[in-house]
C-alpha cells in the first residue's frame, strides 16, 4: 500500500509540474477552502493552535486567520511540483527579492559556521534551493514515511550539492562537521521534539516541546544564527526571501534561555506572515502535566 501511495504521490506531483505556478496554486487554494469547510482534522487542529497562540483576536479573527492558514497550506501543496521538480534554475527565477542577505554573508566571514533557523513558513523548499545555489548547505530532516517520496525528496534537495543529515546521531556528526567547516548549517527547529530530546519553552505564549539539538549546536560552536523565510507572493507572482540576525542568547549555554531564544526568533517571523505558517502541526501535543492536546 505504501508503494502505491509513493507512486500516486510522485505521478502528482510531476502533474501539478506541468502547471503554471498560479494555476497550481489555485488548485491548492481549492483544497484548503474545502479543508476549512470539512471542519477536518487539520481544520481543528489548525483552530486549536490559531485560539491559543492569538488570544488577542476575536473570534471572528481568529476563523478568518484559520482560513487564509488553510488556503495558504493548500497553496503550498500546489508548490510542490514546482518546488521538487522544476529545473533549479526555473524555480530561482520565480524569487523576485532577496531581503538581508548580507547578514549571513557577514556571519560566514567569522568562519564558524552559520545555524540557519528555517520555519515551516511560506515555502522553505524554494529557500533551500536559493541556499544551494551559493552557499555550502547541511540540512537536518525528517525522512517522510513513504521511501520513493524519502528517495525523490534526497535527490532533489541534494541536486546542488547540498548535503542532507537525518536527525540522528549520524547527522548530529554531520552537522558538527559542517559549522566546524565555516559551513552553513539549515534546520527546521519549530515540530514537536521527539521524546528526550527537547525541552518545554514558551512559544506565542505556551509551553512547548522544543528541540535542544539547535541551541546545544549554537552553544557548542559558537556558530552565529540566522533564521530566513520565503514568503509567498499573491496571484502566482513569485517569493520574496527574508534573512534575520538572531538573538545572541541562543547561544547561551543554559539551555532553557536559548531555548527560549530560539522559540523567540521563530515566533518573530512568524508574526510577519501567520497566515502561511504550518498551523496544522501538533505542535503543542505534549503538556508539561503529562497530557496530550490533540
Amino acid at each position: 500500500m505504501k508503494h502505491l501511495k509513493g507512486w500516486l504521490s510522485i505521478s502528482v506531483l510531476y502533474l501539478l509540474a506541468l502547471l503554471p505556478l498560479r494555476m497550481a496554486q489555485s488548485l491548492g487554494e481549492y483544497v484548503g477552502k474545502r479543508t476549512y469547510k470539512s471542519r477536518n482534522k487539520a481544520y481543528k487542529i489548525t483552530k486549536m493552535n490559531i485560539e491559543l497562540c492569538f488570544p488577542e483576536l476575536n473570534a471572528a479573527q481568529q476563523d478568518a486567520l484559520v482560513k487564509e492558514s488553510l488556503i495558504e497550506t493548500g497553496r503550498l501543496a500546489g508548490e510542490m511540483g514546482m518546488s521538487w521538480i522544476w529545473s533549479p534554475g526555473r524555480v530561482i527565477k520565480k524569487i523576485r527579492k532577496i531581503h538581508n542577505e548580507e547578514y549571513l554573508s557577514e556571519a560566514l566571514s567569522d568562519g564558524k559556521g552559520v545555524i540557519l533557523i528555517a520555519p515551516h513558513l511560506g515555502n522553505w523548499e524554494v529557500l533551500g534551493l536559493h541556499l544551494s545555489t551559493k552557499y555550502k548547505l547541511t540540512s537536518m530532516y525528517r525522512p517522510p514515511k513513504i521511501e520513493l517520496m524519502d528517495r525523490l525528496v534526497r535527490r532533489k534537495r541534494a541536486r546542488l550539492g547540498s548535503k542532507l543529515a537525518p536527525a540522528n546521531v549520524k547527522g548530529v556528526r554531520m552537522a558538527m562537521k559542517a559549522l566546524k567547516a565555516g559551513e552553513v548549517l539549515g534546520i527546521l527547529p519549530d515540530q514537536e521534539a521527539d521524546k528526550g530530546s527537547g525541552v518545554f519553552a514558551p512559544f506565542f505564549g505556551q509551553d512547548s516541546y522544543s528541540m535542544k539539538l539547535l541551541p546545544q549546536l549554537a552553544a557548542q560552536t559558537g556558530a552565529a544564527v540566522i533564521s530566513a523565510y520565503a514568503k509567498r507572493l499573491p496571484d502566482g507572482q513569485g517569493f520574496e526571501i527574508f534573512f534575520h540576525r538572531a538573538s545572541d542568547k541562543i547561544n547561551d549555554k543554559d539551555l532553557l534561555s536559548s531555548a527560549a531564544a530560539m522559540n523567540a526568533e521563530v515566533e518573530l517571523c512568524v508574526r510577519q506572515i501567520p497566515e502561511q505558517y504550518q498551523w496544522e502541526y501538533k505542535r503543542f501535543q505534549h503538556r508539561p502535566d503529562g497530557t496530550r492536546m490533540y
